[in-house]
């Protein structure tokens, strides 16, 4: 057991080493620069460390966007919620002058929005559960509820006790509408499931994640659902199931990761460098670019390979559902009220 939790912090920590690597902040280049080459500058604004999910799929999207040569790329992240935010946001305004700043936004909503009126000739795409705000202010989220419904299914399906665990972030509109996507697709295909929810009020803190996750196990969960980092290590220590969140997390523990579900902010950063690119910017909702409709979410891979396996009879009716839901013909439905501690009756 010492031996299977010290491979998985070792895993987890090439993977985040990985990823730091791939995304080393490279020097801004002069806006001159950029012009000469015919390409937008994109700066990120991250509060959190990169290795947080949710900041990560931002940031691979812009990546990708400049290895392909549509940009120019820099970021800064792990800024914080004390007030940082706004004062790099205005200096990367003022020195680098970007055609467009991406970023996480949320606790740092008012702070952005400030500097966001005093710069109307940037581009700003933050995450957001507000609207947006014309002439510059656009807004995004992550809008996988309905592959975390497909999560739900698959565990719903697996499950040996009947309980699964869920440990989210905080139990804010965001995260709640995928808990319970996740609880109405445990339900659909087992009435008797009781999913156990718990929330470390952190985005990013795997030691307090995996103790929770711990808490369900000892409680009597044999199927969890990582919302955020530390759990799939609690749930591969125990022998159990685990579905991770915004990525394929499958490298983390690949005998007992299902599947969970991603996002793709690629839709959302192409059509912004379109628009931008075409001089025909506009402050909008891109919600629906983080749809599955749009690819903008997906259920990630099935590991057929996990300890146990997965019948194809609860296969097939995934991908069945999946397919209605992109052919329009399921819709998953959108709760964002908090999620009991236990659907328990």
């Amino acid at each position: 057991m010492l031996r299977k939790s010290i491979g998985l912090l070792l895993l987890l920590a090439v993977w985040v080493l990985a990823a730091a690597c791939a995304a080393a902040p490279v020097a801004a280049p002069a806006q001159g620069e950029a012009e000469e080459a015919g390409l937008p500058v994109v700066f990120g604004a991250y509060a959190t460390a990169i290795e947080e999910p949710w900041d990560g799929v931002i940031h691979t999207a812009l990546n990708a966007a400049q290895e392909a040569g549509r940009i120019e790329y820099t970021y800064t992240d792990d800024i914080g919620y004390s007030g940082d935010m706004e004062r790099i946001l205005r200096e990367v305004a003022e020195e680098t002058k970007p055609a467009v700043i991406f970023g996480d936004a949320f606790g740092n909503e008012e702070a952005v929005r400030r500097v966001a009126k005093d710069y109307p000739d940037i581009a700003f795409v933050f995450g957001s559960g507000g609207g947006p705000v014309e002439p510059n202010f656009s807004v995004f989220d992550n809008w996988i509820h309905e592959p975390a419904y497909l999560s739900g299914m698959l565990a719903g399906g697996l499950t040996q006790s009947n309980t699964l665990g869920v440990v989210g972030g905080l139990p804010v509109p965001e995260v709640n509408r995928i808990v319970n996507a996740f609880i109405a697709g445990a339900e659909s295909v087992n009435p008797d499931v009781v999913v156990l929810t718990s929330f470390i009020n952190s985005w990013f803190d795997p030691a307090a994640a995996k103790e929770a996750a711990l808490a369900q196990i000892d409680a009597g969960a044999d199927v969890l659902f990582a919302e955020r980092f530390g759990v799939i290590e609690a749930a591969a220590e125990n022998g159990f199931y685990a579905f991770g969140n915004m990525s394929d997390q499958t490298e983390l523990a690949p005998e007992y990761v299902v599947s969970g579900p991603v996002w793709h902010m690629e839709p959302t950063v192409d059509y912004i460098i379109n628009q931008v690119g075409a001089g025909a910017y506009t402050a909008q909702d891109l919600k629906d670019f983080s749809m599955m409709a749009k690819g903008g979410a997906s259920l990630a891979p099935i590991n057929g390979d996990v300890t146990g396996g997965i019948s194809q009879e609860l296969i097939d009716a995934v991908e069945a559902k999946q397919q209605e839901i992109v052919d329009g013909l399921f819709r998953v439905d959108v709760n964002e009220a908090q999620p009991p501690a236990s659907t328990a009756e």
